[in-house]
């Protein structure tokens, strides 16, 4: 679903001190994956899922995605591939405060003219379900606890069922009970053929997981598959 060929992300190219973020990366990401990108803070973790996300061109090297490279796209053509085909969810939710729930989720649904209002709903009240949040859907997104909030964002991450889901850190900002309650909700979606990439610092995360990479200094060191 997603190959990444020499893949390299330079800051101050020009100067005599370029700071390499990634170097010379290669990685394929398969349809139903559950990877985990592990490794210390500066490793590159962040970076790599930017750039397989479509949120940042790589200085040098390839990103295809399915059957087109993805940095081949149009600016407006890029920003339709981020609101179609991947969901986010980061350790800060971004959730709009004095928006309610239902409103969060349906966001990622507006800019799509082939949703009637109808479908929208439905397909809201399916996301809801689906995190185990329908009995909040009309409460303000500023009500709601921070694993809450995370369920919101997860919901919203797949209500327009992307082929793709990126998660940085989701148990980032939660205790340890809400953190084990969020990555068995990304198990199920992965369980249910949902392809997800988490980025994570924390090792207890990756159990769960397929498949494990880890980062150092820009390299990848290491790749591992699990039953």
């Amino acid at each position: 679903m997603i190959e990444l060929e020499n893949v390299s992300k330079v800051y101050n190219a020009d100067s005599k001190n370029p700071i390499y973020a990634l170097k010379n990366l290669n990685l394929t990401i398969h349809r139903g994956d559950y990877l985990s990108i592990v490794g210390q803070s500066g490793s590159g973790k962040t970076t790599l899922l930017s750039i397989m996300s479509g949120l940042l061109k790589p200085t040098t090297g390839n990103v295809k995605f399915k059957d087109y490279m993805l940095y081949d796209l149009r600016p407006h053509q890029l920003s339709q591939h981020r609101n179609q085909e991947v969901g986010f969810i980061f350790q800060n939710f971004f959730l709009e405060p004095k928006f309610t729930v239902f409103e969060n989720i349906c966001i990622p649904l507006l800019n799509n003219e082939k949703y009637s209002f109808q479908e929208i709903e439905t397909k809201v009240h399916d996301a809801v379900n689906s995190v185990g949040l329908s009995h909040r859907i009309n409460n303000l997104a500023s009500d709601l606890s921070g694993g809450e909030k995370q369920r919101v964002a997860i919901a919203r991450a797949i209500v327009g069922k992307p082929a793709v889901i990126f998660a940085d850190e989701p148990t980032g900002n939660l205790d340890s009970v809400q953190g084990k309650e969020i990555m068995n909700i990304l198990k199920e979606l992965n369980d249910a053929g949902n392809t997800i990439i988490l980025v994570t610092h924390n090792f207890e995360n990756t159990k769960s997981c397929r498949r494990r990479i880890e980062l150092k200094d820009g390299l990848l060191i290491s790749d591992e598959t699990y039953e």
